[in-house]
């Protein structure tokens, strides 16, 4: 290990919530309890900005893999700062196969990525076609945050309903992605619904979703209770 990957290690640890540690760990199951340090989001996040100005930085964007959850997300926090959009997805690409939980990978959201939508999308296309886990799951988060509003166009959501591979922290992306399409664009959404176009555990994943927010209207979760499938139905 490096002295800059030491001397990071040496600040998480000097700002450890142990309580805060054990309460997370159990919110992260695929993450061995001994590689989170449990330092608090808003106080990584105030050192990641600290951190992000200064030369070790760069050095520490290049120590992959971490072994520490919170390293993970401190990394996730630096490219956030990053304001060049080529420099930003290249940093990415490095890092996103070392994501190995959900929190990481949902945390991080690169505010230049929404200004340059169009270039975005190419990226996401490819992201999706990804063989791990957490790059399939971060480029539907985006596909969810960037284009369901002003740049929607329905092709999104075929590109979204093609995404079959059965990992649950996909298929959970996945759901989450339409039923938040439901919220937005219900009426483009639903025929994903009606005519059973989904995986019939992201299908009723979707709806559970969906009736529990409160952008859907009380007629709308009335009808969406109304398809859910039972699964022994599937096939």
């Amino acid at each position: 290990m490096g002295e800059v990957q030491e001397r990071v290690r040496e600040q998480l640890f000097a700002m450890q919530d142990t309580g805060y540690r054990d309460f997370h760990s159990r919110l992260i199951p695929n993450v061995a309890p001994e590689r989170i340090i449990g330092v608090r989001t808003p106080e990584l996040r105030r050192f990641a900005k600290a951190f992000g100005k200064t030369e070790d930085a760069a050095e520490f964007l290049k120590a992959l893999p971490h072994h520490y959850y919170d390293e993970n997300n401190l990394h996730a926090f630096l490219i956030e700062g990053i304001r060049d959009y080529d420099t930003c997805v290249g940093q990415l690409e490095r890092f996103l196969p070392y994501v190995d939980n959900w929190a990481t990978c949902d945390l991080m959201s690169p505010k230049v990525l929404g200004r340059h939508k169009e270039k975005l999308y190419g990226q996401i296309c490819l992201w999706l076609r990804s063989k791990d886990t957490y790059t399939v799951r971060f480029a539907l988060g985006l596909l969810m945050r960037y284009y369901l509003d002003e740049d929607f166009k329905p092709e999104y959501l075929e590109l979204a309903s093609g995404v079959r591979c059965g990992e649950y922290y996909i298929d959970m992306m996945t759901a989450w992605y339409f039923a938040t399409a439901l919220a937005k664009r219900y009426e483009e959404t639903l025929p994903y619904l009606t005519q059973r176009r989904l995986p019939v555990w992201v299908h009723n994943k979707a709806i559970q979703k969906a009736v529990e927010s409160s952008r859907i209207t009380a007629e709308q979760k009335r009808f969406l209770r109304t398809l859910r499938i039972r699964e022994k139905q599937e096939g």
